[in-house]
């Protein structure tokens, strides 16, 4: 049984040889470079959309949470996808999408056929993205960082090294997407930001087609295709409903079927995944103390911190009158922030604990919340954007890793892999939710009024509110969070 069970983890294409292990390296993390600039990339361009479009405020959340919601919704069945037809192939069909949805997002003439590309581009990019780490743990072997293991392969990287480039590059992504989105605005247009995709995605495209190998794990098990979408229209609803109580209020029938239709799709989700043999979220998993309460962490933290870019960048441009180059290269520094925060974590965690780790960097961010929301039409950059930009995105990076150790730590070795995604799941799913009730309560603070002080008492509104979410988040973590790593009582 076990020279078959080999064969079927990995069956290669037996016209060519395995590629080097720099080249297979170097293929996921352009994949993984893509997916992650464009969760950022577009903010810098949405003042420049909103002109070229005619984009209403509540179009600019969808440009940015279409691909949210997407991604979030089809993260778990792009990864499942890859396990039963093949992680190449998985890789190539969501580059594919991704690339001629960023196409069409770019040409696009109306505000409609935009907000579609970005539904789908979220979608090319959930089953692009967990494809990319399995390629590379499948092909990468077990070795030292930087030991050469064999003399066949003199440059060969070992696996935690691979494993660290990946994190880096994605980590990379994010923190250049605003630099990258303002200097194509400025230089080109804002269609520019996605018409980049294409070349860059084609380049990538073809290169996997013609050095990548097949690999699978084909353990015959179904995709869970209806919880997918039940979850992904669920959350896309909830999230239309809340955007439009601003617009509309709350007892207009517009406001109120979306907001009773969305918990009524996501209680059919959880229905459906009880019963389900091959579910695409195990409701049992949720029993574990600390499954539970980080995913539920993560998801209080997305929520607040996943909105920060937004508004960030919009009270750059609107208020401040930063150019799109001018406000991308103000957010560099928080930017980095993040990648500090991720490095110092792992330090922090041995003597402290996760637990205290990620309160700490909670805590972080809670300071910059609340200092950014005192923010004025006038403010200097130092007191404006710099610090208080710092302190969120420092806090975020610091809370991000704790929470993920404690999530994966909890479950069984089997269920590690699926347990990340879920914690990937959550923060994505919780920013969503937190930008369209965050936008909603803006947009209703500043009354439909486009003066610096109006967007500005809006925007202040909201980092308040996402101080008030993150300081909730911060006895959340206190009171049900494990106080070490492996634990595995009850929820």
């Amino acid at each position: 049984m076990t020279p078959m069970l080999d064969a079927a983890e990995t069956t290669r294409t037996p016209r060519r040889t395995a590629p080097p292990t720099w080249l297979v390296v170097a293929l996921t993390c352009a994949g993984q470079f893509l997916v992650v600039l464009d969760v950022s990339v577009v903010n810098v361009a949405l003042p420049s959309m909103r002109t070229g479009l005619g984009l209403s405020e509540q179009g600019l959340q969808w440009v940015v949470n279409a691909y949210a919601i997407a991604f979030a919704g089809f993260m778990l069945l792009g990864g499942r996808a890859g396990d039963l037809y093949g992680r190449k192939r998985m890789f190539l069909v969501g580059l594919g999408l991704f690339t001629l949805a960023s196409a069409a997002g770019g040409l696009a003439q109306d505000d409609w056929q935009l907000l579609v590309a970005r539904a789908v581009q979220g979608l090319g990019a959930a089953v692009l993205a967990p494809s990319t780490l399995t390629i590379l743990t499948a092909s990468v072997p077990e070795g030292a960082m930087g030991v050469p293991p064999a003399r066949a392969e003199p440059r060969a990287w070992g696996r935690a090294r691979a494993i660290g480039t990946w994190t880096a590059v994605g980590a990379g992504g994010g923190a250049a997407g605003g630099l990258v989105g303002g200097l194509l605005v400025e230089t080109l247009s804002w269609r520019w930001v996605l018409l980049i995709n294409v070349p860059v995605g084609a380049v990538v495209l073809c290169a996997a087609a013609w050095f990548l190998t097949e690999g699978r794990a084909g353990d015959g098990r179904r995709l869970d295709l209806p919880g997918a979408l039940l979850v992904t229209a669920g959350l896309g609803t909830l999230a239309y409903g809340i955007s439009q109580t601003e617009a509309e209020g709350w007892t207009a029938p517009a406001t109120l079927l979306p907001l009773l239709a969305g918990p009524a799709l996501l209680g059919a989700f959880l229905a459906v995944e009880a019963r389900t043999a091959s579910p695409l979220m195990p409701l049992g998993l949720l029993r574990i103390r600390s499954v539970s309460s980080a995913n539920v962490s993560m998801f209080l933290c997305g929520s607040a911190m996943f909105c920060m870019w937004f508004f960030m960048t919009l009270y750059a441009q609107n208020v401040l009158g930063y150019t799109p180059l001018e406000a991308g290269l103000a957010l560099v520094p928080s930017s980095l922030a993040v990648i500090l925060g991720s490095k110092l974590a792992p330090r922090l965690m041995r003597p402290i604990g996760p637990r205290n780790v990620a309160a700490l960097g909670t805590l972080v961010a809670v300071a910059g919340f609340a200092w950014q929301s005192t923010m004025t039409p006038d403010a200097p950059y130092l007191t404006a954007i710099l610090v208080p930009g710092i302190l969120m995105m420092l806090g975020a990076g610091l809370a991000a890793t704790p929470l993920a150790s404690l999530a994966t730590s909890g479950a069984a070795p089997e269920e590690a892999g699926l347990v990340s995604g879920l914690v990937n799941t959550s923060r994505t799913m919780g920013g969503s939710l937190g930008l369209a009730v965050l936008s909603t309560l803006a947009a209703s603070e500043s009354a439909g009024s486009t003066t610096p002080q109006a967007l500005t008492e809006g925007y202040a509104l909201a980092f308040r509110v996402g101080a008030v979410v993150l300081a909730a988040g911060v006895v959340l973590m206190w009171v049900w969070l494990p106080r070490r790593a492996g634990e595995r009582q009850g929820a």
